[in-house]
């Protein structure tokens, strides 16, 4: 199975500055991680998994139904949003003016972001709003396909995993403070689903580029995980000491 899109333009990319990517299932830590790499290293940060996260919600929003793959497109090719992060781990997901964060960080926007992203059409909406996030001094690019489809020329690829079981335990702890009525069996439902959905949909499935490096985290800290890339990315003159 291939891991490019036929949504997306060529395999290779100029890049107006170096990235490196984190890809990785849902709980394997990649999103903590990447935002303390970001702020580490001082580069830039996308989370593009949040993307499909925001076009499903304004989906949801407008009522559009679940199936409604010319809709979307639209809201993927027309929404305006922007990210702000705090050094204090604070988000803000601004779209058309209003303060999502919270809304679409919860379960439901994110199994729609797993039905969206199965879309050549929304994909393909979105890559061209990636790619130009790779601005100097450098980013760091936070996803599903970001080494494999939208910077495959990157200098540096991280595929991070951990075992279901821990991903779960992971995500429940995060959702069980904002959402009392999450169980670990549902979730682990969920994670299941997501991750059969992922990596078995026809476009950009999700799986290590063929030169990522791949990290397990299950038993690691994000701190651990996030020493040990920069340490790769030092030994590939991307940074010095940091």
């Amino acid at each position: 199975m291939s891991s490019r899109s036929d949504a997306a333009p060529p395999s290779t990319v100029a890049l107006a500055a170096p990235v490196v990517t984190i890809d990785g299932p849902s709980g394997s830590g990649k999103g903590t991680v990447s935002r303390m790499l970001a702020q580490r290293v001082g580069w830039h940060l996308l989370d593009s998994g949040a993307l499909y996260r925001v076009v499903a919600h304004a989906g949801r929003l407008l009522g559009l139904a679940p199936d409604d793959v010319a809709g979307h497109t639209r809201i993927a090719e027309q929404m305006k949003v922007e990210f702000e992060y705090s050094g204090a781990g604070r988000e803000r997901i601004w779209l058309d003016g209003a303060d999502v964060a919270a809304a679409v960080r919860d379960e439901t926007a994110g199994a729609g972001a797993s039905r969206v992203a199965a879309w050549p059409e929304v994909r393909a909406a979105l890559v061209a709003r990636q790619r130009a996030a790779a601005l100097p001094p450098g980013l760091v690019a936070d996803g599903r396909d970001m080494g494999t489809v939208i910077f495959p020329d990157a200098p540096l690829k991280i595929f991070l995993t951990a075992s279901a079981e821990e991903r779960a335990k992971r995500r429940h702890k995060q959702l069980k403070e904002k959402d009392s009525a999450v169980t670990l069996p549902g979730l682990s439902r969920e994670i299941a689903e997501r991750d059969r959905r992922d990596a078995t949909r026809p476009v950009a499935p999700l799986v290590p580029a063929a030169d990522a490096i791949v990290l397990d985290s299950t038993t690691l800290s994000a701190v651990a995980v996030t020493d040990a890339i920069v340490a790769l990315g030092r030994t590939r003159a991307l940074w010095g000491e940091c």
